[in-house]
C-alpha cells in the first residue's frame, strides 16, 4: 500500500489520497482517498494555462450552474462531476466522487471470471454488443430491454442539461458512460474534458465508433485549419444517437459489410467518415451487415432482417432515421438530446411484458399493425389488450391527438404526466406528480382502470356522463372515451381494444 498524501485543492479544500495508481485512462491516473468517498485523478502530461483555467471553471462556475440551481441535487446521480482542481508536484488534476455501488459488477464473468470483472466498474462497452453480453456477462448483470430504455432516458437527459448550459462532453461513448441494466441506472463520467465553444477547445477528438463523420473526415487537417471539424454539441448528438442504438440493438449503426478501400486504415476512415452509411439505410443496402459473417453470440442482433431498428417503435425509429440517414452528414438535422428524451419516455409507454418467462429481453414495443408478438423471442401476445390513445384540449372542449399512447398490462400505472400534457417526467417533476393516480388490472376476462386519485375521472362516451369516484373503477371497452382531467392540458382517453393470438 502506498503512502498517504495530504494536500489541498486549488480552492483550499484539504484532501488526502493513497499514493498508489488504482486505475489509468488515456490521459490520467486515478488514486483513491482512504475512505473511498472520492478519487484524485492526475493528468500525466504537463499542463498549460488553458488546461488549468478549464478545470477551475469546470469545478467552479460550470459545476455551480448545474448543481446550484433549483433541482440541482437530481444531477448528482447522473454525473460524476469533478468537485475541485488540484496541482501536485507539477501535475494537474481533479477530485471527483467515487462511483456509486450500483456501477460496480457484483458477479464475475460468465466463464469463471477469467476477465476478472467482479468489482470493476460497469463501463457501457460490456452492455452495448451482443457478443460481450452473451459471451462474458453473468446473466444476472444483463438487465432487460425496458431498463435499457430507461438508461437511454437518463443519458439523454444528462446530455440535454450539458447542452442547455452551452457545454459539450466531447468524448461521449460507452467508455465514458457507466450503466446499470439491472436497475436502469446511468452515470456520465470524464467530465473534465468539457468543451465550451469559442473558449475551451477539445483535448481529444473522441472514442472510435462514436466520433462524428465530419470529425473523422477532417482529422488529418491541422487544428488551426478552419475546415477541420472538432467535437462540439453537434458531434455529441451523433454520439448520443449511436449510444442509444447500440444499447437497444447491440450492434453499431455504421459498421456493415461494405469495403471502401483495400487499405484497412483508409477503409476505416471512409467507413466512419465521409462515406459513412447506415447499415439499415432503406434505399442503399450496400452496407448491410451480413449475418453469415456474425458470430453465433452476435445473433439474431446482427441480422437486421430479423431484428430491424423498427422494433424500437414509431418514435425512436423516426429519430434513428434523422440521425443516421438525414443527419449523418448534415449536422443540423441530427436529433437533439431533448428529442431523444421525449421519444424514449413515450416509447416506455408502448412496451408490453413478454409472455415467455425465458425471454432474455422480457419487454418489447407492442406493434398492433400485424399479429402482435415479441420480436426478440417470437412469442405471440394472447387475449384482448386495451390501448389508450391520449388526446388533450388546446381550448375548452376541443381535444386533439397527442401522438402518444399508453399500453395497458396488469398493474400498469397511470401517472400525472399521462393525465395532463403540461406535466413531463423529468428533473423538474414536482413531488406531488411522482405518485401514480391509477392502475390497470385484468379480472375475470375484463380490463379495469382503478381510480386512486383522479377527481375528474368520468366515462364520457355518450352524452350521459358517468363519474368514476376516487376508489372506484371503470371497465375498459373498445371505443370508450374517458376524461382524465378538466384542468388546462387535461387529457381525454380513447380506448382501443386489440386481439392477440
Amino acid at each position: 500500500m502506498g503512502n498517504l498524501i495530504k494536500t489541498k485543492t486549488l480552492d483550499g479544500q484539504p484532501i488526502e489520497f493513497i499514493d498508489e495508481i488504482k486505475a489509468s485512462g488515456g490521459m490520467k491516473d486515478v488514486y483513491f482517498s482512504p475512505d473511498r468517498s472520492y478519487v484524485v485523478a492526475l493528468f500525466r502530461d504537463k499542463p498549460d494555462f488553458h488546461a488549468k483555467d478549464r478545470l477551475i471553471m469546470i469545478t467552479g462556475k460550470y459545476r455551480d450552474s448545474v448543481f446550484s440551481q433549483a433541482g440541482g441535487d437530481y444531477w448528482r446521480n447522473l454525473y460524476c462531476w469533478p468537485t475541485a482542481a488540484v496541482e501536485i508536484n507539477g501535475k494537474l488534476g481533479v477530485t471527483a466522487p467515487f462511483y456509486q455501488k450500483q456501477f460496480f459488477f457484483e458477479h464475475g464473468s460468465k466463464n469463471n471470471d477469467f476477465l476478472d470483472i467482479k468489482g470493476k466498474d460497469k463501463e457501457g462497452k460490456w452492455f452495448a454488443s451482443a457478443n460481450n453480453q452473451n459471451r462474458y456477462l453473468d446473466p444476472r448483470e444483463r438487465g432487460d430491454w425496458l431498463n435499457y430504455l430507461r438508461i437511454g432516458i437518463l443519458i439523454s437527459r444528462a446530455v440535454r442539461r450539458l447542452h442547455a448550459a452551452g457545454l459539450a462532453h466531447s468524448d461521449l461513448s460507452y467508455k465514458n458512460v457507466l450503466v446499470d441494466p439491472v436497475r436502469g441506472g446511468a452515470c456520465i463520467i470524464d467530465i473534465d474534458g468539457l468543451v465550451v465553444p469559442g473558449k475551451y477547445p477539445p483535448d481529444v477528438i473522441g472514442t472510435p465508433d462514436f466520433i462524428a463523420p465530419e470529425v473523422v473526415a477532417t482529422s488529418h487537417l491541422p487544428k488551426e485549419d478552419k475546415s477541420r471539424k472538432l467535437p462540439c454539441i453537434a458531434t455529441d448528438r451523433h454520439a448520443l444517437s449511436v449510444l442509444i442504438y447500440m444499447y437497444l440493438l447491440y450492434r453499431h449503426p455504421l459498421r456493415g459489410a461494405k469495403v471502401r478501400d483495400l487499405d484497412p486504415e483508409k477503409d476505416e476512415k471512409l467507413c466512419m467518415g465521409s462515406q459513412a452509411l447506415f447499415v439499415e439505410h432503406p434505399a442503399d443496402a450496400s452496407n448491410r451487415i451480413r449475418p453469415s459473417d456474425a458470430k453465433p453470440s452476435e445473433l439474431p442482433w446482427k441480422d437486421t432482417a430479423r431484428v430491424p431498428f423498427s422494433v424500437t417503435g414509431p418514435y425512436l425509429s423516426e429519430l434513428f432515421k434523422h440521425a443516421f440517414i438525414d443527419g449523418l452528414h448534415e449536422v443540423t438535422k441530427r436529433p437533439t438530446a431533448d428529442e431523444w428524451e421525449v421519444a424514449l419516455v413515450k416509447t416506455v409507454d408502448l412496451v408490453q411484458p413478454c409472455r415467455n418467462p425465458d425471454c432474455a429481453q422480457k419487454w418489447y414495443v407492442f406493434d398492433n399493425t400485424r399479429a402482435p408478438k415479441c420480436p426478440f423471442c417470437g412469442t405471440p401476445y394472447q387475449g384482448k389488450l386495451p390501448i389508450l390513445n391520449l388526446y388533450s384540449a388546446r381550448k375548452e372542449g376541443s381535444f386533439r391527438p397527442d401522438n402518444h399512447r399508453l399500453m395497458v398490462y396488469t398493474n400498469q400505472s397511470l401517472f400525472p404526466w399521462h393525465v395532463n400534457r403540461n406535466i413531463f417526467p423529468n428533473e423538474r417533476l414536482a413531488p406531488e406528480h411522482r405518485k401514480r393516480v391509477g392502475y390497470f388490472v385484468l379480472h375475470a376476462g375484463a380490463w379495469w382502470l382503478v381510480n386512486e386519485a383522479l377527481s375528474d375521472l368520468a366515462d364520457v362516451t355518450t352524452d350521459n356522463k358517468i363519474a368514476v369516484p376516487v376508489g372506484g373503477k371503470v371497465e375498459l371497452k373498445d371505443g370508450q372515451k374517458l376524461l382524465l382531467s378538466r384542468e388546462g392540458g387535461g387529457r381525454l382517453v380513447l380506448v382501443q381494444m386489440v386481439e392477440g393470438a
